[in-house]
């Protein structure tokens, strides 16, 4: 098995993982879903890093996490972060990746 594929099921087993417990948690808890959507970011951002801590797109994932994570739970304003720059970051990152990809 190559590590680009054991990459890819150690982070869609721990995302699997996260989402059920997360699930768990709208339907038993006040912790809804739309409160703990994040913590997903944050793990894939994790699990990423623990694999290769220099990875810049884990780290950023990780942020944009925490960010929502933070917004969507404590009131603290990070409305303007949220609303122009993570989206525009998130698109000029995810553009850039498209394009190496093709390039291969």
């Amino acid at each position: 098995m190559e590590p680009r594929e054991r990459k890819q099921i150690l982070i869609g087993g721990v995302v699997l993982v996260t989402l059920g417990i997360l699930i768990m948690l709208n339907s038993f808890t006040k912790f809804g879903f739309d409160k703990s959507w994040p913590i997903l970011l944050i793990v894939i951002s994790v699990t990423t890093l623990a694999q290769s801590p220099k990875d810049l797109v884990g780290w950023f994932i990780g942020v944009v996490g925490a960010v929502f994570l933070i917004d969507n739970n404590w009131s603290v304003n990070v409305g303007w972060v949220k609303t122009y720059v993570m989206p525009t970051l998130l698109i000029i990152i995810g553009l850039f990746m498209l394009y190496r990809r093709s390039k291969k």
